[in-house]
């Protein structure tokens, strides 16, 4: 599957403080859990996406 670049954004890992590129599929929004790819802890993440097609994403540690 092609991955496109408009498709990821770089986050901080809350446990190792990693920098990872986290691709999230067009269509997401709202809230899911995601392991991080370098210590494997688990996530919170949230995908708000505004009407002119930007996108934000926020991360946290999963409770």
């Amino acid at each position: 599957m092609l991955r496109h670049v408009d498709d990821a954004r770089e986050v901080n890992c809350p446990y190792c403080f990693e920098a990872v590129a986290l691709f999230v599929d067009p269509e997401t929004r709202g809230t899911f859990v995601e392991d991080c790819e370098v210590c494997c802890r688990p996530w919170q993440v949230h995908v708000s996406r505004e009407l002119d097609g930007s996108w934000f994403v926020t991360v946290s540690r999963a409770q």
